[in-house]
């Protein structure tokens, strides 16, 4: 499985000493749009940045936009975690992600191949 990862170096140096990124900046999110249309299957887990505060929005939704237009045009979009499964909420496109789990550690988890004690249980009942 190919694993996507991009920063944006260029716009984290500009942060000054002492401050944080609460956001990606507009090229960021170009970044991020660009290489995903190259996919057949995204999982997002965790948002692009502090979306629950209003001024720290526009990257997470621009990224569960393209998610969702890609969604539209058969791409398969897993959704996982309690704060990305908000985001998608409040952008509304939860209706056509292909799967949404509030389970994001647990997602991964289960995506590593390791045991989740629920599972096993389930398997051993």
């Amino acid at each position: 499985m190919a694993r996507l990862q991009l920063t944006n170096f260029d716009g984290a140096s500009a942060i000054p000493d002492g401050w944080i990124g609460l956001d990606i900046d507009p090229d960021s999110v170009a970044a991020f749009s660009s290489a995903l249309e190259t996919t057949q299957t995204v999982i997002w887990n965790g948002p692009m940045g502090v979306f629950e505060f209003e001024k720290f929005t526009v990257g997470t939704e621009e990224i569960a936009k393209k998610l969702a237009e890609l969604s539209g045009k058969g791409v398969t979009t897993i959704i996982g975690g309690g704060d990305s499964v908000a985001a998608v909420e409040k952008v509304g496109v939860t209706d056509v992600m292909s799967h949404i789990s509030t389970g994001g550690g647990a997602s991964l988890e289960l995506l590593e191949g390791k045991e989740l004690p629920g599972v096993v249980a389930l398997d051993e009942a």
